[in-house]
Protein backbone atom coordinates (compact mmCIF):
# COMPACT_ATOMS: atom_id res chain seq x y z
CA UNK A 1 0.00 0.00 0.00
CA UNK A 2 1.38 3.41 -0.96
CA UNK A 3 2.29 5.88 1.83
CA UNK A 4 -0.28 8.34 0.56
CA UNK A 5 -2.95 5.72 1.16
CA UNK A 6 -1.56 4.79 4.56
CA UNK A 7 -1.19 7.98 6.62
CA UNK A 8 -0.29 6.06 9.77
CA UNK A 9 2.84 4.63 8.15
CA UNK A 10 3.79 7.96 6.59
CA UNK A 11 3.63 10.01 9.78
CA UNK A 12 4.98 7.26 12.04
CA UNK A 13 7.99 6.75 9.79
CA UNK A 14 8.68 10.49 9.64
CA UNK A 15 8.56 11.03 13.39
CA UNK A 16 10.38 7.81 14.23
CA UNK A 17 13.22 8.80 11.93
CA UNK A 18 13.37 12.28 13.45
CA UNK A 19 13.47 10.85 16.99
CA UNK A 20 16.18 8.36 16.04
CA UNK A 21 18.37 11.05 14.49
CA UNK A 22 17.81 13.33 17.48
CA UNK A 23 18.77 10.57 19.90
CA UNK A 24 22.01 9.89 18.04
CA UNK A 25 22.90 13.59 18.00
CA UNK A 26 22.17 14.01 21.70
CA UNK A 27 24.40 10.99 22.37
CA UNK A 28 27.41 12.77 20.88
CA UNK A 29 29.99 13.88 23.47
CA UNK A 30 29.75 17.50 22.28
CA UNK A 31 26.03 17.55 23.08
CA UNK A 32 26.60 17.25 26.84
CA UNK A 33 28.00 19.81 29.24
CA UNK A 34 29.89 17.43 31.51
CA UNK A 35 28.53 13.98 32.31
CA UNK A 36 26.32 12.62 29.54
CA UNK A 37 22.65 12.01 30.49
CA UNK A 38 22.62 8.51 28.94
CA UNK A 39 20.84 6.67 26.12
CA UNK A 40 17.36 6.48 27.63
CA UNK A 41 17.49 10.11 28.72
CA UNK A 42 18.59 11.12 25.22
CA UNK A 43 15.78 9.10 23.68
CA UNK A 44 13.29 10.64 26.07
CA UNK A 45 14.48 14.20 25.34
CA UNK A 46 14.56 13.58 21.58
CA UNK A 47 11.00 12.23 21.66
CA UNK A 48 9.83 15.07 23.88
CA UNK A 49 11.33 17.70 21.57
CA UNK A 50 10.26 16.03 18.31
CA UNK A 51 6.69 15.61 19.53
CA UNK A 52 6.85 19.11 21.06
CA UNK A 53 5.87 17.80 24.47
CA UNK A 54 8.35 19.22 26.98
CA UNK A 55 8.66 16.40 29.49
CA UNK A 56 12.26 15.66 30.47
CA UNK A 57 14.10 13.29 32.75
CA UNK A 58 17.02 15.68 33.28
CA UNK A 59 17.69 19.40 33.49
CA UNK A 60 18.38 21.01 30.12
CA UNK A 61 21.42 22.70 31.69
CA UNK A 62 23.11 19.30 31.38
CA UNK A 63 23.30 19.93 27.63
CA UNK A 64 25.94 22.03 25.93
CA UNK A 65 25.11 24.75 23.42
CA UNK A 66 25.31 22.09 20.71
CA UNK A 67 22.83 19.91 22.58
CA UNK A 68 20.45 22.83 23.05
CA UNK A 69 20.60 23.61 19.33
CA UNK A 70 19.77 19.98 18.57
CA UNK A 71 16.72 20.24 20.84
CA UNK A 72 15.74 23.53 19.17
CA UNK A 73 15.99 21.94 15.72
CA UNK A 74 13.90 18.96 16.80
CA UNK A 75 11.22 21.31 18.14
CA UNK A 76 11.11 23.31 14.93
CA UNK A 77 11.07 20.30 12.61
CA UNK A 78 8.56 18.42 14.76
CA UNK A 79 6.21 21.39 15.00
CA UNK A 80 6.49 22.37 11.35
CA UNK A 81 6.14 18.77 10.24
CA UNK A 82 2.92 18.04 12.06
CA UNK A 83 1.27 21.22 10.75
CA UNK A 84 2.27 20.44 7.17
CA UNK A 85 1.53 16.70 7.39
CA UNK A 86 -1.78 17.32 9.10
CA UNK A 87 -2.89 19.69 6.36
CA UNK A 88 -1.62 17.45 3.56
CA UNK A 89 -3.41 14.43 5.04
CA UNK A 90 -6.60 16.47 5.19
CA UNK A 91 -6.29 17.12 1.46
CA UNK A 92 -5.53 13.44 0.81
CA UNK A 93 -8.70 12.54 2.70
CA UNK A 94 -10.67 15.09 0.71
CA UNK A 95 -9.84 13.23 -2.51
CA UNK A 96 -11.86 10.33 -1.13
CA UNK A 97 -14.90 12.46 -0.27
CA UNK A 98 -18.06 12.46 -2.30
CA UNK A 99 -18.69 15.11 -4.95
CA UNK A 100 -20.88 17.25 -2.71
CA UNK A 101 -18.37 17.31 0.15
CA UNK A 102 -15.51 18.14 -2.24
CA UNK A 103 -17.49 20.99 -3.80
CA UNK A 104 -18.16 22.41 -0.34
CA UNK A 105 -14.50 22.03 0.65
CA UNK A 106 -13.39 23.69 -2.58
CA UNK A 107 -15.72 26.60 -1.93
CA UNK A 108 -14.35 27.06 1.56
CA UNK A 109 -10.63 26.40 1.06
CA UNK A 110 -10.07 26.99 -2.66
CA UNK A 111 -8.92 24.47 -5.26
CA UNK A 112 -7.75 21.08 -4.04
CA UNK A 113 -5.15 19.47 -6.29
CA UNK A 114 -1.55 18.36 -6.17
CA UNK A 115 -0.33 21.94 -6.57
CA UNK A 116 -1.84 22.73 -3.17
CA UNK A 117 0.77 20.54 -1.45
CA UNK A 118 3.55 22.92 -2.42
CA UNK A 119 1.38 25.89 -1.49
CA UNK A 120 0.67 24.36 1.91
CA UNK A 121 4.35 23.94 2.70
CA UNK A 122 5.01 27.52 1.65
CA UNK A 123 2.16 28.92 3.74
CA UNK A 124 3.13 26.90 6.82
CA UNK A 125 6.69 28.19 6.48
CA UNK A 126 5.53 31.78 6.15
CA UNK A 127 3.25 31.54 9.16
CA UNK A 128 5.94 29.88 11.25
CA UNK A 129 8.64 32.42 10.42
CA UNK A 130 6.31 35.40 10.86
CA UNK A 131 4.93 34.43 14.27
CA UNK A 132 8.22 33.18 15.68
CA UNK A 133 10.10 36.21 14.33
CA UNK A 134 7.69 38.72 15.86
CA UNK A 135 7.68 36.91 19.18
CA UNK A 136 11.49 36.71 19.21
CA UNK A 137 11.77 40.47 18.66
CA UNK A 138 9.44 41.21 21.59
CA UNK A 139 11.31 38.84 23.90
CA UNK A 140 14.73 40.13 22.78
CA UNK A 141 13.81 43.69 23.64
CA UNK A 142 12.40 42.62 27.01
CA UNK A 143 15.38 40.45 27.93
CA UNK A 144 17.90 43.18 27.09
CA UNK A 145 16.04 46.14 28.59
CA UNK A 146 14.54 44.63 31.75
CA UNK A 147 16.89 41.74 32.58
CA UNK A 148 20.24 43.16 31.51
CA UNK A 149 21.17 40.21 29.32
CA UNK A 150 23.88 40.66 26.70
CA UNK A 151 22.59 41.06 23.13
CA UNK A 152 23.94 37.65 22.12
CA UNK A 153 22.44 35.80 25.05
CA UNK A 154 19.16 37.73 24.79
CA UNK A 155 18.87 36.93 21.08
CA UNK A 156 19.52 33.23 21.59
CA UNK A 157 17.11 32.99 24.51
CA UNK A 158 14.45 34.96 22.62
CA UNK A 159 14.66 32.75 19.53
CA UNK A 160 14.67 29.54 21.59
CA UNK A 161 11.62 30.55 23.62
CA UNK A 162 9.79 31.90 20.55
CA UNK A 163 10.25 28.62 18.68
CA UNK A 164 9.30 26.61 21.75
CA UNK A 165 6.20 28.74 22.35
CA UNK A 166 4.80 28.72 18.81
CA UNK A 167 5.40 24.98 18.53
CA UNK A 168 3.81 24.41 21.95
CA UNK A 169 6.93 22.54 23.10
CA UNK A 170 7.07 23.87 26.66
CA UNK A 171 10.87 23.54 26.76
CA UNK A 172 12.72 26.46 28.33
CA UNK A 173 16.39 27.24 28.76
CA UNK A 174 15.60 27.82 32.43
CA UNK A 175 15.56 24.79 34.71
CA UNK A 176 12.44 26.20 36.39
CA UNK A 177 10.59 26.99 33.14
CA UNK A 178 9.18 30.54 33.19
CA UNK A 179 9.10 31.00 36.95
CA UNK A 180 11.79 33.75 36.67
CA UNK A 181 9.25 35.77 34.66
CA UNK A 182 6.26 34.97 36.90
CA UNK A 183 5.32 38.63 37.37
CA UNK A 184 6.33 39.85 33.91
CA UNK A 185 3.21 40.69 31.95
CA UNK A 186 5.06 41.29 28.69
CA UNK A 187 6.94 37.98 28.66
CA UNK A 188 4.00 35.84 29.76
CA UNK A 189 1.46 37.52 27.46
CA UNK A 190 3.86 37.29 24.52
CA UNK A 191 4.55 33.62 25.20
CA UNK A 192 0.86 32.85 25.63
CA UNK A 193 0.07 34.63 22.35
CA UNK A 194 2.65 32.43 20.64
CA UNK A 195 1.30 29.12 21.86
CA UNK A 196 -2.33 30.14 21.40
CA UNK A 197 -1.73 31.04 17.74
CA UNK A 198 0.27 27.85 17.22
CA UNK A 199 -2.53 25.88 18.86
CA UNK A 200 -5.24 27.19 16.52
CA UNK A 201 -3.87 25.15 13.65
CA UNK A 202 -2.79 25.95 10.15
CA UNK A 203 -6.25 25.54 8.51
CA UNK A 204 -7.75 28.11 10.90
CA UNK A 205 -4.95 30.63 10.49
CA UNK A 206 -5.01 30.37 6.69
CA UNK A 207 -8.81 30.52 6.51
CA UNK A 208 -8.93 33.74 8.52
CA UNK A 209 -5.94 35.27 6.72
CA UNK A 210 -7.27 34.47 3.23
CA UNK A 211 -10.65 35.97 3.91
CA UNK A 212 -9.30 39.07 5.63
CA UNK A 213 -7.05 39.66 2.60
CA UNK A 214 -9.97 39.01 0.28
CA UNK A 215 -8.20 36.34 -1.75
CA UNK A 216 -9.97 34.84 -4.74
CA UNK A 217 -12.63 32.38 -3.73
CA UNK A 218 -12.72 33.49 -0.09
CA UNK A 219 -15.99 35.41 -0.44
CA UNK A 220 -14.59 38.48 1.34
CA UNK A 221 -13.74 42.04 0.57
CA UNK A 222 -10.22 42.91 1.85
CA UNK A 223 -9.97 44.04 5.46
CA UNK A 224 -13.30 42.61 6.61
CA UNK A 225 -13.60 40.02 9.37
CA UNK A 226 -17.06 38.59 8.76
CA UNK A 227 -17.18 35.69 11.19
CA UNK A 228 -20.35 34.34 9.62
CA UNK A 229 -18.40 33.49 6.46
CA UNK A 230 -15.74 31.43 8.24
CA UNK A 231 -15.78 27.73 7.48
CA UNK A 232 -17.33 25.56 10.18
CA UNK A 233 -13.96 24.16 11.26
CA UNK A 234 -12.67 27.67 12.00
CA UNK A 235 -15.78 28.56 13.98
CA UNK A 236 -15.54 25.40 16.08
CA UNK A 237 -11.84 25.86 16.86
CA UNK A 238 -12.04 29.58 17.66
CA UNK A 239 -15.23 29.31 19.72
CA UNK A 240 -14.12 26.30 21.75
CA UNK A 241 -10.65 27.76 22.26
CA UNK A 242 -12.21 30.98 23.51
CA UNK A 243 -14.43 29.14 25.97
CA UNK A 244 -11.52 27.09 27.33
CA UNK A 245 -9.31 30.19 27.61
CA UNK A 246 -11.94 31.73 29.87
CA UNK A 247 -12.93 28.61 31.79
CA UNK A 248 -9.39 27.35 32.42
CA UNK A 249 -7.95 30.48 34.07
CA UNK A 250 -11.21 31.08 35.97
CA UNK A 251 -11.22 27.63 37.58
CA UNK A 252 -7.50 27.81 38.42
CA UNK A 253 -7.90 31.28 39.94
CA UNK A 254 -10.79 30.15 42.14
CA UNK A 255 -9.10 26.92 43.20
CA UNK A 256 -5.65 28.39 43.90
CA UNK A 257 -6.49 31.93 45.03
CA UNK A 258 -5.60 31.26 48.67
CA UNK A 259 -3.08 28.46 48.19
CA UNK A 260 0.04 29.68 50.07
CA UNK A 261 2.30 27.68 47.76
CA UNK A 262 0.96 29.08 44.47
CA UNK A 263 -1.25 32.16 44.05
CA UNK A 264 -1.75 32.95 47.73
CA UNK A 265 1.27 35.27 48.34
CA UNK A 266 0.81 37.19 45.06
CA UNK A 267 -0.86 40.53 44.56
CA UNK A 268 -4.20 40.55 42.78
CA UNK A 269 -2.63 41.44 39.43
CA UNK A 270 -0.08 38.67 39.75
CA UNK A 271 -2.78 36.14 40.62
CA UNK A 272 -4.79 37.07 37.53
CA UNK A 273 -1.73 36.92 35.27
CA UNK A 274 -0.58 33.56 36.64
CA UNK A 275 -4.07 32.03 36.49
CA UNK A 276 -4.41 33.20 32.89
CA UNK A 277 -1.05 31.77 31.88
CA UNK A 278 -1.51 28.43 33.64
CA UNK A 279 -5.03 28.04 32.26
CA UNK A 280 -3.74 28.58 28.73
CA UNK A 281 -0.52 26.61 28.92
CA UNK A 282 -2.28 23.55 30.38
CA UNK A 283 -4.20 23.03 27.15
CA UNK A 284 -1.18 22.64 24.97
CA UNK A 285 2.06 24.50 25.74
CA UNK A 286 3.60 23.07 28.91
CA UNK A 287 5.33 26.18 30.22
CA UNK A 288 4.73 27.13 33.83
CA UNK A 289 5.26 30.23 35.93
CA UNK A 290 4.60 28.44 39.25
CA UNK A 291 5.49 25.11 40.84
CA UNK A 292 3.01 22.66 39.31
CA UNK A 293 3.69 20.14 42.08
CA UNK A 294 2.40 22.66 44.63
CA UNK A 295 -1.00 22.97 42.98
CA UNK A 296 -3.96 21.52 44.83
CA UNK A 297 -5.18 18.07 43.82
CA UNK A 298 -8.48 19.36 42.33
CA UNK A 299 -6.50 21.83 40.21
CA UNK A 300 -4.20 19.09 38.94
CA UNK A 301 -7.17 16.93 37.96
CA UNK A 302 -8.78 19.87 36.16
CA UNK A 303 -5.54 20.66 34.33
CA UNK A 304 -5.31 17.00 33.33
CA UNK A 305 -8.68 17.45 31.62
CA UNK A 306 -7.44 20.53 29.76
CA UNK A 307 -4.34 18.64 28.63
CA UNK A 308 -6.51 15.78 27.42
CA UNK A 309 -8.62 18.10 25.26
CA UNK A 310 -5.66 19.92 23.70
CA UNK A 311 -6.01 22.53 20.96
CA UNK A 312 -6.80 22.66 17.24
CA UNK A 313 -6.28 19.94 14.61
CA UNK A 314 -3.25 20.28 12.28
CA UNK A 315 -1.67 22.52 14.91
CA UNK A 316 1.40 22.19 17.10
CA UNK A 317 -0.59 20.68 19.95
CA UNK A 318 -1.78 17.24 21.06
CA UNK A 319 -4.85 15.89 22.82
CA UNK A 320 -8.13 14.79 21.27
CA UNK A 321 -8.42 18.34 19.81
CA UNK A 322 -11.00 21.01 20.53
CA UNK A 323 -13.08 20.06 17.49
CA UNK A 324 -13.57 16.54 18.82
CA UNK A 325 -14.52 18.01 22.21
CA UNK A 326 -16.92 20.47 20.58
CA UNK A 327 -18.58 17.82 18.39
CA UNK A 328 -19.20 15.65 21.45
CA UNK A 329 -20.70 18.66 23.19
CA UNK A 330 -23.09 19.28 20.30
CA UNK A 331 -24.03 15.58 20.30
CA UNK A 332 -24.97 15.78 23.97
CA UNK A 333 -26.90 19.01 23.37
CA UNK A 334 -28.86 17.52 20.46
CA UNK A 335 -29.65 14.34 22.38
CA UNK A 336 -30.78 16.30 25.44
CA UNK A 337 -33.17 18.30 23.27
CA UNK A 338 -34.45 15.26 21.42
CA UNK A 339 -33.20 16.43 18.02
CA UNK A 340 -32.63 13.91 15.25
CA UNK A 341 -29.73 15.82 13.68
CA UNK A 342 -26.63 17.24 15.36
CA UNK A 343 -26.26 20.85 14.25
CA UNK A 344 -23.49 23.40 14.83
CA UNK A 345 -23.45 27.03 13.66
CA UNK A 346 -26.19 26.43 11.13
CA UNK A 347 -24.64 23.27 9.70
CA UNK A 348 -25.61 19.62 10.14
CA UNK A 349 -22.77 17.37 11.30
CA UNK A 350 -22.42 14.08 9.36
CA UNK A 351 -23.06 10.90 11.33
CA UNK A 352 -19.73 9.50 10.16
CA UNK A 353 -17.91 12.47 11.69
CA UNK A 354 -19.76 11.97 14.96
CA UNK A 355 -18.70 8.33 15.03
CA UNK A 356 -15.11 9.35 14.41
CA UNK A 357 -15.20 11.85 17.28
CA UNK A 358 -16.63 9.26 19.68
CA UNK A 359 -14.05 6.68 18.57
CA UNK A 360 -11.09 9.05 19.00
CA UNK A 361 -12.32 10.23 22.41
CA UNK A 362 -12.95 6.74 23.80
CA UNK A 363 -9.65 5.33 22.52
CA UNK A 364 -7.82 8.31 23.99
CA UNK A 365 -9.54 7.88 27.35
CA UNK A 366 -8.51 4.24 27.36
CA UNK A 367 -4.89 5.11 26.54
CA UNK A 368 -4.58 7.75 29.25
CA UNK A 369 -6.25 5.66 31.94
CA UNK A 370 -4.20 2.57 31.03
CA UNK A 371 -0.99 4.61 31.15
CA UNK A 372 -1.93 6.05 34.53
CA UNK A 373 -2.67 2.60 35.93
CA UNK A 374 0.69 1.27 34.74
CA UNK A 375 2.49 4.25 36.29
CA UNK A 376 0.67 3.69 39.58
CA UNK A 377 1.59 0.02 39.66
CA UNK A 378 5.18 0.24 38.40
CA UNK A 379 6.26 3.50 40.04
CA UNK A 380 4.17 3.25 43.22
CA UNK A 381 2.60 6.70 42.88
CA UNK A 382 -0.92 7.87 43.62
CA UNK A 383 -3.67 8.39 41.07
CA UNK A 384 -3.52 12.17 40.63
CA UNK A 385 0.19 12.52 39.69
CA UNK A 386 -0.05 9.38 37.55
CA UNK A 387 -3.08 10.74 35.69
CA UNK A 388 -1.41 14.13 35.36
CA UNK A 389 1.75 12.62 33.87
CA UNK A 390 -0.23 10.39 31.49
CA UNK A 391 -2.43 13.24 30.28
CA UNK A 392 0.61 15.48 29.85
CA UNK A 393 2.39 12.89 27.71
CA UNK A 394 -0.69 12.09 25.61
CA UNK A 395 -1.59 15.76 25.17
CA UNK A 396 2.09 16.53 24.36
CA UNK A 397 1.89 19.29 26.95
CA UNK A 398 4.95 18.68 29.11
CA UNK A 399 3.71 19.84 32.50
CA UNK A 400 4.77 17.60 35.36
CA UNK A 401 4.43 17.44 39.10
CA UNK A 402 8.15 16.66 39.23
CA UNK A 403 8.09 12.86 39.07
CA UNK A 404 9.31 12.31 35.49
CA UNK A 405 12.99 11.92 36.30
CA UNK A 406 12.27 9.54 39.19
CA UNK A 407 10.16 7.11 37.19
CA UNK A 408 11.60 3.63 36.52
CA UNK A 409 13.13 3.09 33.04
CA UNK A 410 10.16 0.99 31.93
CA UNK A 411 7.77 3.83 32.78
CA UNK A 412 9.93 6.31 30.91
CA UNK A 413 9.86 4.07 27.84
CA UNK A 414 6.08 3.89 28.19
CA UNK A 415 5.86 7.69 28.24
CA UNK A 416 8.02 7.83 25.11
CA UNK A 417 5.45 5.66 23.33
CA UNK A 418 2.55 7.67 24.73
CA UNK A 419 4.11 10.96 23.61
CA UNK A 420 4.53 9.55 20.11
CA UNK A 421 0.99 8.16 20.09
CA UNK A 422 -0.44 11.42 21.39
CA UNK A 423 1.36 13.38 18.71
CA UNK A 424 0.62 11.32 15.62
CA UNK A 425 -2.31 9.22 16.78
CA UNK A 426 -5.35 11.50 16.37
CA UNK A 427 -4.42 13.03 13.00
CA UNK A 428 -3.41 9.74 11.38
CA UNK A 429 -6.27 7.77 12.88
CA UNK A 430 -8.95 10.23 11.83
CA UNK A 431 -7.46 10.49 8.34
CA UNK A 432 -7.35 6.70 8.09
CA UNK A 433 -11.00 6.55 9.11
CA UNK A 434 -11.87 9.15 6.48
CA UNK A 435 -10.11 7.11 3.82
CA UNK A 436 -11.96 3.94 4.80
CA UNK A 437 -15.55 4.08 3.62
CA UNK A 438 -16.76 0.52 3.33
CA UNK A 439 -20.39 0.06 2.34
CA UNK A 440 -21.64 -3.46 3.03
CA UNK A 441 -24.12 -4.90 0.50
CA UNK A 442 -26.48 -5.69 3.35
CA UNK A 443 -27.79 -4.29 6.65
CA UNK A 444 -28.72 -6.25 9.77
CA UNK A 445 -32.17 -5.91 11.37
CA UNK A 446 -32.34 -3.06 13.86
CA UNK A 447 -32.82 -3.73 17.58
CA UNK A 448 -32.43 -1.29 20.45
CA UNK A 449 -30.67 -2.36 23.67
CA UNK A 450 -31.51 -0.57 26.93
CA UNK A 451 -29.25 2.43 27.54
CA UNK A 452 -28.69 3.81 31.03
Amino acid sequence: MRAAHNPARLVLAAFSSLIAVGTLLLRLPIAADGEHPGLLASLFMSTSASTVTGLATFDISALSLTGELVVLALIQIGGFGIMALGSILAIIASHRMGLRQRMLTTAELGSIDDKDLKSIMKRVGQITVSVEGLLAVVLFIRFTVSYGETPGRAAYSAVFHAVSAFNNAGISLNSDSLIPYASDWIVLLAMSAGFIIGGLGFPVIVDIARKVRGEEGSGYRPGRLNVSRWMLHTKLVVATTGVLLVLGPLVIAIAEWRNPDTLGPMATGGKILTAWFEGGTARTAGFSSIDVGALGEPTQVFMSTLMFVGAGPASTSGGIKVTTFAVLGFVIWAEARGQRDVNAFGRRLPRRLIRQAITVALLSVGLVISTALVLMAAADISLTPALFEAASAFGTVGLSTGITGDLPPACQVLLVLVMLAGRIGPVTFVTALALRNVDLPYRFPEERPIIG
